[in-house]
């Protein structure tokens, strides 16, 4: 069966076409309980965004972040976005990716002609004119300190070259990021809105680094490059420390809940993040069809066929769904 990307449930629909709906789609790592919409006003969707709307979400994306300034950061309509345009702003070469990982780092590179290897080990990335790293890694939890993400972006600086950390799920482990320092020569991070906030709909991502870096980028996304209610909603809630606070520690409880009952019922968690949940079973082929029968789509792997990622049930109907699917496969 073909691997069906997260959240494609056209895909889903036709792989399963005798599934009940409403399909209860678990194949993403996105927030269940997503920011409360704030008031958008008129104006944000009937006018082009204004520099003041922009200045302030680069503002406040700054302090949630920790980075030095506003100046070190660049909005952009999605993060996958600016996965597509940082190839395009170097000359092919040699690309370094630590996987396995989200495959779209390693799609971008190589159709912007650069030479791409996927490789295990941090010890191993050294070389490349560009090193890329997901951190906390997409699906399987892995972090990589940031002092060894700081010494390696040193030695890739001395060669010219750069290392970009993707921060995607860096909300529920801010210990791990290194925006604090955004704007070193050679270090490279992408920020993405959607996953933590819950909206992924919004299509919103940033890109910190150094001016020049900045620059290049942002005539490659044009102007405007992020609409008016996406600033206004953004805003609101990368400024919401007491959302921010009490949603970790309620993905971080919601996540330790589930393992329990993953383990319950025979199935080993192999790592994730407070986000989704990674499963390691030799049925895991098995499984994903007994779910995708049952109308749940999880994330499979081509390259890990023995993995499912599985993101948290948002309340007790989806957890009933999935633990009837989980009873009937067994049996």
């Amino acid at each position: 069966m073909e691997i069906i990307h997260g959240g494609d449930l056209d895909a889903a629909r036709a792989a399963f076409p005798g599934a009940p709906e409403p399909w209860l789609d678990l194949s993403t790592g996105i927030n269940p309980w997503p920011y409360p919409l704030p008031p958008i006003s008129a104006e944000a969707w009937a006018r082009l965004p204004g520099r003041a709307a922009e200045t302030a979400l680069r503002e406040a994306a700054a302090a949630f972040y920790g980075a030095p300034s506003p100046d070190r950061v660049l909005a952009a309509g999605g993060s996958q976005a600016l996965i597509q345009i940082l190839p395009r702003l170097r000359r092919p070469g040699a690309v370094v990716v630590l996987g396995p990982t989200y495959a779209e780092h390693a799609a971008g590179w190589v159709k912007a002609g650069h030479r791409v290897t996927e490789v295990e080990t941090l010890d191993a990335c050294d070389g490349a004119d560009v090193v890329v790293i997901v951190n906390p890694n997409n699906p399987d939890g892995r972090i990589v300190p940031p002092e060894r993400l700081l010494a390696l972006a040193e030695r890739q600086a001395a060669r010219g070259g750069w290392l970009v950390v993707d921060e995607a799920f860096a909300e529920v482990a801010p210990e791990c990021s290194v925006a604090s320092v955004a704007g070193r020569p050679g270090l490279v991070i992408l920020r993405s809105f959607g996953k933590f906030f819950g909206l992924a709909g919004v299509r919103l991502g940033f890109l910190l680094g150094e001016p020049a870096l900045l620059r290049d980028a942002r005539a490659a996304v044009g102007p405007w490059a992020v609409s008016g209610p996406a600033l206004a909603v953004a805003t609101a809630a990368l400024s919401d420390a007491e959302w921010i606070a009490a949603t970790r520690r309620c993905l971080a409880d919601a996540a330790a809940r589930f393992d329990e009952w993953l383990v319950d019922a025979g199935l080993r968690v192999a790592g994730g993040t407070p986000l989704f949940r990674l499963i390691d079973d030799p049925r895991a082929a098995g499984l994903y069809n007994a779910l995708g029968q049952a109308g749940i789509l999880v994330r499979r792997f081509d390259h890990r066929p023995e993995w499912l990622r599985v993101g948290l049930p948002a309340d007790g109907a989806a957890e009933g769904r999935v633990k009837v699917a989980l009873e009937t496969f067994e049996n």
